[in-house]
C-alpha cells in the first residue's frame, strides 16, 4: 500500500469554501480553528491580472517536519502513509507547529493541545472519502494513493509552487493542478 494524500485542482476551485466549512463543522472546531483553509491570491497589476484559490491542509508529508518536532510520539506516521495526531499523548507543547512549513497544526486552547486534519480517517475507515473531498461542489478535491493519483491526473500536477514551501524539505503527498498564473512569483493574499 502506498502512501495517501490529496489532489487538489485548483483550475475548477471557486473559492466558495464549502470545503473548509465542511472541515469545521466535522471536526467541531473552535473560532479560529480551521484544519482546511481556502485562501485566494492576486497576481499582476491592471490591465494584466490574476486570481487563484488554494484549498490548503495537511499534506501528510513523507518527511514530516511535525512528527520530527514532537517530543511525545502524538504526532506519528500511520500505516498508509498519513500524518496522525494521538490527543492523549499530546501536551500542547506547540513544537509542531513551529515545526510545520505549511502551518497546519492549529493549537487548541480550550482543549489544551494541538489538532490537525486527520484524512478523516473515521470516514475512510468506513470506506468513504474525507469530508472536504465529498463537500467540494466542484470536485476540485480528491483523496487517494498519491501514485495512483498521479496516473490519473497525469503529467500536469505538482508539487512546488510560488506559495508553498519547496517539496524537497517535506516530501508532501500533495498534488495539485495549477492555474498558469499560480507560477507568478508575484503574488499577493487576498483578505476576505
Amino acid at each position: 500500500m502506498g502512501n495517501k494524500g490529496f489532489h487538489f485542482d485548483m483550475t475548477t476551485c471557486i473559492g466558495c469554501r464549502t470545503c473548509q466549512i465542511a472541515c469545521k463543522d466535522k471536526n467541531n472546531l473552535p473560532l479560529g480553528a480551521l484544519f482546511r483553509q481556502v485562501t485566494t491570491f492576486e497576481t499582476g497589476t491592471f490591465p494584466k491580472v490574476g486570481l487563484y484559490h488554494y484549498s490548503g491542509t495537511c499534506n501528510h508529508c513523507q518527511d514530516a517536519k511535525c512528527v520530527k518536532g514532537c517530543p511525545t510520539g502524538a504526532m506519528y506516521q500511520a500505516n498508509d502513509g498519513t500524518v496522525q495526531h494521538d490527543k492523549k499523548k499530546c501536551i500542547g507543547c506547540l513544537y509542531c507547529t513551529w515545526n510545520c512549513p505549511y502551518n497546519v497544526p492549529q493549537y487548541l486552547e480550550e482543549q489544551g493541545v494541538v489538532g490537525k486534519c486527520d484524512g478523516c480517517k473515521d470516514l475512510r475507515d468506513d470506506g468513504e472519502n474525507p469530508v472536504c473531498v465529498d463537500s467540494c461542489i466542484m470536485r476540485s478535491i480528491s483523496w487517494g494513493e498519491i501514485e495512483e493519483l498521479k496516473n490519473k491526473f497525469g503529467s500536469e500536477s505538482v508539487k512546488d509552487l510560488p506559495i508553498l514551501p519547496q517539496s524537497s524539505i517535506t516530501n508532501p503527498s500533495l498534488l495539485i493542478k495549477p492555474k498558469t498564473v499560480a507560477y507568478e512569483k508575484g503574488f499577493r493574499k487576498k483578505e476576505v
